[in-house]
Order: structure tokens, then sequence, then C-alpha cells
């Protein structure tokens, strides 16, 4: 159930696959909605869709939407990022967001967030949000390099991240074979840092204005249950793609 076009798939079945989701999401009620996706490129960008854009619009490149237009669905492509949701019931709008490190970095759901507030007078305590399926800190393992940056943006940066240390017992039994020249600190660390995007999205959204008892996280990881979900780690890039969708009935 492939729903990203990727080099790995015949456009035809991502195109079957993409029409019977809209047919299940719909409950097979018609009118069946429009879908719309991004080229998503890791950035802070948020548009605003109506009727005129395409499922493959070449003018949204970026990582959010928002629309107040009834019978179009937001959808998300991730394999591991996070897709987090946002809906305002009392202004009828609807959000989604495309969140890979590089994306929470540059604080895209709290630019969303504010984006909605300008177009659509939405205020974020009356906003609900969904954080749906991607790769948890289990297994989102990243260098030193990536903690540095989310320690110059956020000051809660230190909650984020798990170190986990490693042994190898080669090292231990012969440790003057991996003897080197390089100062104290900076030899290869036996320490592994992972990062917790799921978490950081949660902050955004709360700092952004979201009351914590709206938000919802699913919680399952991508790259554990890879029985269940596409997982561009574990599957080594060579891997489809899932949509995380929202909108308003039409």
């Amino acid at each position: 159930m492939n729903l990203g076009f990727t080099a790995e798939d015949d456009r035809k079945n991502v195109l079957a696959n993409r029409e019977k989701f809209l047919h299940a999401l719909s409950k097979g009620k018609a009118p069946t909605p429009s879908l719309v996706t991004l080229k998503q490129i890791h950035s802070s960008v948020v548009h605003v869709v109506d009727r005129s854009h395409t499922a493959e619009d070449p003018r949204l490149q970026g990582d959010g939407m928002m629309t107040s237009e009834r019978g179009i669905v937001l959808g998300i492509q991730t394999a591991d990022c996070i897709p987090v949701l946002v809906i305002d019931q009392n202004r009828r709008a609807v959000a989604a967001f495309h969140a890979g490190w590089r994306g929470t970095l540059k604080r895209i759901v709290e630019v969303g967030i504010g984006r909605m507030r300008a177009e659509f007078g939405s205020e974020p305590e009356d906003l609900s949000a969904a954080i749906g399926p991607g790769i948890r800190q289990c297994c989102y393992a990243v260098g030193e390099e990536v903690r540095e940056q989310f320690f110059s943006q956020f000051v809660y940066a230190d909650q984020l991240f798990r170190e986990v240390s490693t042994t190898d017992p080669v090292k231990d039994k012969y440790p003057l074979l991996f003897l080197t020249a390089r100062p104290p600190g900076h030899g290869h660390s036996s320490q592994v840092l992972y990062l917790d995007l799921i978490e950081a999205n949660r902050r955004q959204l709360m700092d952004a204005g979201v009351r914590e008892d709206a938000i919802f996280v699913q919680g399952d990881c991508t790259c554990c249950q890879r029985d269940r979900y596409f997982s561009y780690r574990a599957e080594h890039g060579q891997t489809g793609r899932m949509l995380s969708a929202v909108g308003l009935r039409g």
C-alpha cells in the first residue's frame, strides 16, 4: 500500500493505492475528496491550499499546508519523519506538517501554527493536534553535530537526547591497538546519541500555544515495526511512503 511516488514502485500502482486510500477515508461516500501533497524539502515553508491546487502541484514545495476549503485532503508523506496534523474546529481550518530533524530544527510546526493565526484567525488554545507514527528515540541515532544544532535553538534540547554507551569486546581487550594521536575528547566516542523527534514536535506544539491535553501522540515506531510501516532508515532508502491526512468534509 505504497502511497508515494518512489523509484521502487510503478506510478500506476501508487495512483491506484491513493484512490483506495481516499475511498476508505471518505467511507465510500461521494464526492471523493481531492488529495493535495507537497514536494517535501525539509524546510519551514508553509502553503495555503485551495481548489486551484492539484495532487502534485509544482508550486507546492515545502513542508506544511493548510486549508479552510471543504473537500480537500492534505497529505503528508513519511517513512520515518514525523507527520503532525492540526485542526481548528472553531474556524473550520486544518493543517498538516512534515517534520524531519531539519524541519523540526527550523520550527516547521511553530511556524505553521503562527501562519494559521494569520490566515484563519486561529487561536492556539482552540487547536487539536495529532502526531502520527515515525521513528522513535529507540531507533533514531544521530551525530553530535545534530545535538549541537538543537542546543543552539531549544532551551529544552537536553531533554530530547539520550546517550547510550556501546562496548566493543576487541577494543576492551586490546586498548593499545586503538590509541590515536588526537587530543582527549576528540577520538571516536563510545556513546551513541538518540534523538526524540516526537517529543521535539510535541514541545513545539505546546510552545505555539496548543494545550497539552489537546495533543494526541500515536506512538508507533516506524523503524521497529517494519511489518506495518515503511522505514527509510531500516530499509536503507529502498522503501515506500505512508500518508497522514487531514481535511474538512465536502
